[in-house]
C-alpha cells in the first residue's frame, strides 16, 4: 500500500509517524520549504503544544462533538507517552497548558521530523500539489512537474491562517473537486478592528480586563485576561479568546459589539465609593490625578475626554453623577468591531470540511472511499490554550491508523 500525506503541519506529520510505525510508506507532501513551520512559530516560539483538560466544550463548529472521538483515543496520557517515545519531554503548567520542556517550539518540530526521517517517510518540502483525482480506486496526485498514484490520500493543509507560513485554502479546493461540502473560513485567534478613534489614542497599553461579546445586541460570552489596546483596535488574550465568536458572527453578517471592564476586580458601586473617597482625601487632586491612581494614564486621559469631564478639574468639584458616570465607562466601555486582524495574524482558522461528511473515528471521507481529513481544514476551531494543536495531533492520529488498514 502507497499512501500520500498533503501538508506537512502537525496533523500530517502525526498521520505519516503514525503509518509508517505500522509498515506503509508514507510520502509526505508540503508546499513551503520546511515542514512543520506553523509548529515553529505556536506559542510565540514556545508551542503550547497541548492541554491536559480535553473536552469538546473546548472546540467550536457546526459540529464540536466530533472531536470526541479523537480526544479520547489519543488523549494527554497518550499523547504525552508518544512524546516521550521520541525523546520529547513535557512541562505542564498549573492551568493545564503544556509546553515542551526546553520551552523552545524547535525541540518539537526537531523532535517530530526526525522520528519521521527515521521511520523512512518521504518528506517532500517545496512541492506544492495542484489537484488530486481519483484513479480507478485510488488516486492521482499533481505537483506541476507530473503524476504520482496513491492508494489513499489524506489532505491535512490547514486553512488560510498565516499565509506568510504556508497558510491557505488548497485543501478546500480539493475537498470540493471531490465533492465535499466546505463551510467559508474565517480568520480566529485574532485582534478586532474598531469603529471607534478613541482606542488609538490608548495604543501600546496593556492591562487585565473582561471582554464581553455583544452579537446582534444580545450579551454574549465574557472573557478575562489581558487587554492591548492598539492602533486598529484592541488584541490580547481576553480579545484573542473573544475573537472565535466574534469573527463567525462579523462573518455571517451580524452585528458585533463588545463590552470592556477596565477593572473587573471592583464592583461597580464598590468603585464609585473608593473614586469618591479619593477625591475627599485628596481636595487638591484634578480628576485626572484620581483616575491615574487606578488606570494607566492614556486609558485615563481617554476616558475622560469620552465623558467630556475636563481633565484639571478638581476631583473635590465632581457631582455624585460623574462618579457614577466615571465608573460605568470603566465597568463597561463598548466598542463596534468592524472586521478582524486579519488571516495574517490570525492563530488558526474556523471553517473547514463539514464534519458531518469525515467519520469522526477514522478521519476517513463518507463519500469519497480511500480520502481522509485531519487538523484545522476540518470545520473544528479550538480555544487558545493548546487545544487546536492537540486536535491535529488526535485527528493525524487516528487518520494514520485508519489509512494503512486492508
Amino acid at each position: 500500500m502507497k499512501i500520500a500525506i498533503v501538508g506537512a503541519g502537525a496533523a500530517g506529520l502525526m498521520a505519516a509517524i503514525t503509518a509508517a510505525e505500522r509498515g506503509v510508506k508514507a510520502d509526505l507532501y508540503e508546499q513551503s520549504p520546511e515542514v512543520g513551520r506553523k509548529i515553529l512559530a505556536s506559542g510565540n516560539g514556545r508551542c503550547n503544544i497541548s492541554n491536559t483538560s480535553l473536552s469538546s466544550d473546548d472546540y467550536f463548529g457546526r459540529h464540536p462533538t466530533f472531536v470526541d472521538t479523537a480526544l479520547k483515543t489519543f488523549d494527554f496520557p497518550a499523547f504525552s507517552r508518544f512524546c516521550e517515545s521520541i525523546g520529547l519531554l513535557l512541562r505542564t503548567l498549573p492551568d493545564g497548558r503544556t509546553y515542551p520542556l526546553s520551552n523552545e517550539a524547535k525541540s518539537v518540530h526537531g523532535a517530530m521530523k526526525r522520528q519521521a526521517l527515521h521511520l523512512g517517510v518521504g518528506v517532500h518540502p517545496q512541492k506544492r500539489v495542484e489537484r488530486i483525482e481519483r484513479r480507478g480506486g485510488g488516486f492521482r496526485l499533481f505537483d506541476g512537474q507530473g503524476g504520482e498514484d496513491y492508494d489513499r490520500v489524506l489532505v491535512s493543509t490547514g486553512l488560510a491562517a498565516a499565509p506568510q507560513l504556508g497558510g491557505n485554502t488548497d485543501g478546500l479546493t480539493f475537498a470540493k473537486a471531490l465533492g465535499h461540502s466546505v463551510i467559508e473560513p474565517w480568520p480566529a485567534l485574532v485582534g478586532l478592528h474598531l469603529k471607534e478613534a478613541w482606542p488609538a489614542r490608548m495604543s501600546g497599553v496593556k492591562i487585565d480586563a473582561e471582554a464581553t461579546l455583544y452579537i446582534d445586541g444580545k450579551r454574549g460570552e465574557t472573557f478575562g485576561g489581558d487587554l492591548l489596546f492598539t492602533k486598529y483596535g484592541v488584541s490580547g488574550f481576553a480579545i484573542l479568546d473573544a475573537s472565535i465568536e466574534a469573527s463567525r458572527a462579523i462573518a455571517s453578517g451580524r452585528r458585533v459589539t463588545i463590552g470592556v471592564n477596565l477593572l473587573p476586580i471592583f464592583p461597580r458601586q464598590s468603585l464609585v465609593k473608593r473614586l469618591e473617597k479619593l477625591a475627599q482625601r485628596n481636595a487638591f487632586f484634578t480628576v485626572l490625578d484620581i483616575l491615574q491612581g487606578v488606570l494607566p494614564y492614556k486609558i485615563s486621559k481617554t476616558l475622560l475626554e469620552v465623558l467630556k469631564i475636563p481633565l484639571e478639574r478638581k476631583g473635590s468639584e465632581l457631582t455624585p453623577k460623574n462618579f457614577r458616570a466615571i465608573a460605568s465607562q470603566i465597568a463597561e466601555w463598548r466598542f463596534e468591531v468592524t472586521e478582524t486582524h486579519g488571516y495574517k495574524h490570525a492563530e488558526v482558522a474556523g471553517g473547514g470540511v463539514s464534519c458531518r461528511e469525515v467519520d469522526a473515528k477514522t478521519m476517513a471521507s463518507k463519500i469519497v472511499p480511500g480520502l481522509y481529513f485531519a487538523g484545522e481544514v476540518l470545520d473544528i476551531v479550538g480555544k487558545r490554550g493548546g487545544y487546536n494543536l492537540h486536535f491535529a495531533w488526535a485527528s493525524g492520529y487516528l487518520a494514520g491508523i485508519a489509512m494503512v488498514k486492508r
